[in-house]
């Protein structure tokens, strides 16, 4: 297939505009944009040459595929942590947010740009690969700090196949004068390759150039620890962590890691509420003397209502257009004083940035140097914000940037709920895929959301993305798969589903974290996961070496669901929750 671009288009406060391509510099009312399209490489840049401020929603141009052989299908690559990923056919796929379209917040959080898609286009963020029956092509930004860049596709009126890249600024401030380069993009059809082998590799070399130019932090450890969440919930107590810690001697735990449930409120990450009532650093001290590197969950973006932070500091808090703050999530389990509604902390400004440091600075002198931080899409939504130049990839970076100083170099910082793009070079590791629970799949009926049962906790969906994003693993960060659950009661996972998704994780090479109570796993579940640490140790040294697991069926209509690493081969039925495994020759 070969791709002819077509038009240039742009978003600013007045309403869209567009151009047919032309080589240089194309004028959009106030705004220039300049382009440079080679075989391998889209360069380009945007400028203001009007005289007054410009708030520029998104810059695009529009590629023709030209010569399909067959129906062309895209690799959907999702926006942060927990958006699905699969592969659909172009002109038969259907975006999930047409049936959501009137909860914004919502889609922002799965989205970069949290409005809609058009009726017939499909999306995917970052990254994607289009292949016909002959042939793969992949489109990648070659970074993702300064923005985001979305792939969209669609039929046009004849039934040819249009992508566009879009470059999303979300409404950022550019002065008059002004000019903005934006993210390279790698063109590569990697030589005409059509095996199954293709886009996966296509994927890692693209993951492979992305690390180089971002500074990717891939140098840390296999990470095998324990995790309180998928057993405890909310509702975790320090004597929880401490029958926890009793019982794990001898588990070949480094790390141990307390999730969700121990702070006083959300944003008020260094005081515990009255279940930890001796405070975080007897419990950092009690972790680290048995053995294991402390660990702490938290949501550093995200503040209750009734947290001191928001009181003491009302102008931290973003805000909507008609100056309410800006609802960035809902979890009734936190209460908060508006029923579990949360606030966002703007990330831009600068007394923001200094206390974010602060937090994270204490929690590591108190010990926990493995930190969690989850929910941290919230810097991306749309609305009022202390600088009004950022692009919402920027709000997230500036985020991590602080909690990085903080916390220093030596400390790992996992990403969670995050826009993947956006944090390259300033975490260790990086959650890519929906939260595991303790049962295989949900049923239609459970959806909470029209066209997003995929993001719902389950272990399929799980599959599905660590098998995809596997090309990511210690070319960007180290992968983390999520949980293993090991128990065999209080689940509803079968034996089978239990074993298959250890045996994915493990093939993944990803970090390795159990999330049960130890008192209840005996001598079975302890080989099934001394299995996963041996066979995961392995593919991560393979990774370490440039070849990370590969997804064997990436481009095969729907979720990936078939991962091989050196001789190990797990194919995984998505429906039943079974998989086999076989040693290639």
């Amino acid at each position: 297939m070969q791709l002819a671009p077509r038009t240039v288009r742009a978003e600013v406060d007045d309403g869209p505009t567009g151009a047919p391509f032309a080589a240089g510099t194309t004028g959009l009312g106030d705004l220039a944009v300049t382009l440079d399209l080679t075989d391998d490489r889209l360069r380009w840049s945007v400028a203001n040459r009007g005289d007054r401020p410009a708030r520029v929603r998104r810059v695009a141009v529009e590629l023709a595929v030209r010569d399909a052989a067959g129906p062309v299908r895209m690799f959907r690559h999702g926006y942060q942590s927990w958006s699905p990923c699969d592969t659909v056919v172009v002109g038969a796929g259907r975006d999930p947010s047409l049936g959501a379209a009137g909860l914004r917040e919502f889609l922002g959080a799965y989205h970069a740009d949290q409005r809609p898609a058009a009726e017939g286009e499909v999306r995917s963020e970052w990254v994607t690969v289009l292949a016909d029956d002959t042939s793969a092509t992949l489109l990648g930004a070659l970074g993702g700090s300064a923005h985001d860049v979305t792939f969209r596709a669609r039929l046009d009126e004849r039934s040819v196949p249009v992508v566009a890249v879009e470059a999303l600024l979300g409404g950022a401030r550019l002065d008059p004068g002004e000019e903005r380069a934006l993210h390279d993009v790698r063109l590569d059809d990697g030589g005409g390759r059509a095996d199954a082998a293709a886009a996966p590799a296509l994927l890692e070399a693209w993951a492979a150039e992305v690390g180089a130019r971002e500074g990717a932090r891939t140098g840390a450890p296999y990470q095998v620890g324990w995790c309180s969440w998928y057993h405890y919930f909310h509702q975790v107590t320090a004597s929880d962590v401490a029958a926890n810690l009793a019982a794990a001697d001898g588990w070949p735990f480094e790390v141990f890691q307390v999730d969700d449930g121990y702070q006083r409120a959300i944003g008020d990450w260094l005081a515990t509420n009255d279940r930890f009532p001796d405070g975080l650093p007897r419990l950092a001290a009690d972790i680290a003397a048995a053995g294991f590197r402390p660990g702490l969950w938290l949501a550093p973006f995200l503040v209750a209502p009734d947290a001191p932070v928001a009181h003491d500091h009302p102008d931290w808090i973003v805000r909507r257009p008609d100056g309410r703050p800006l609802g960035a999530w809902f979890n009734p389990d936190w209460g908060g004083g508006e029923d579990g509604v949360m606030w966002a902390l703007d990330t831009t400004h600068p007394e923001v940035q200094a206390h974010l440091e602060h937090v994270a600075r204490e929690l590591v002198a108190t010990g926990f140097t493995y930190l969690k931080l989850d929910f941290t899409f919230a810097p991306s939504l749309d609305g009022a914000w202390h600088d009004d130049r950022a692009t919402p990839a920027e709000r997230v970076r500036a985020g991590y940037a602080a909690l990085r100083r903080g916390a220093g170099t030596d400390a790992f910082l996992l990403g969670c709920g995050v826009p993947l793009a956006n944090v390259v070079g300033l975490v260790d590791g990086n959650r890519i895929g929906q939260d595991v629970a303790p049962e295989w799949s949900l049923p239609p009926e459970r959806e909470l959301v029209p066209g997003y049962l995929a993001i719902q906790p389950a272990v399929a969906s799980a599959v599905g993305n660590t098998v995809a994003r596997s090309f990511m693993h210690r070319h960007l960060w180290l992968n983390d798969p999520d949980c293993l659950l090991l128990r065999t009661e209080r689940t509803r996972l079968t034996p089978a589903a239990i074993r298959t998704w250890a045996d994915v994780v493990a093939t993944s090479g990803g970090m390795a974290l159990v999330s049960d109570d130890l008192r209840l796993l005996g001598a079975e579940a302890r080989a099934l996961l001394d299995d996963v640490v041996e066979r995961g140790r392995a593919s991560d040294e393979r990774a370490r070496r440039g070849s990370p697991a590969r997804c064997l069926d990436l481009m095969a209509p729907g979720p990936s669901a078939a991962l091989a690493s050196g001789p190990d081969e797990v194919h995984v039925d998505l429906a039943g929750g079974t998989s086999r495994r076989r040693q290639a020759v």
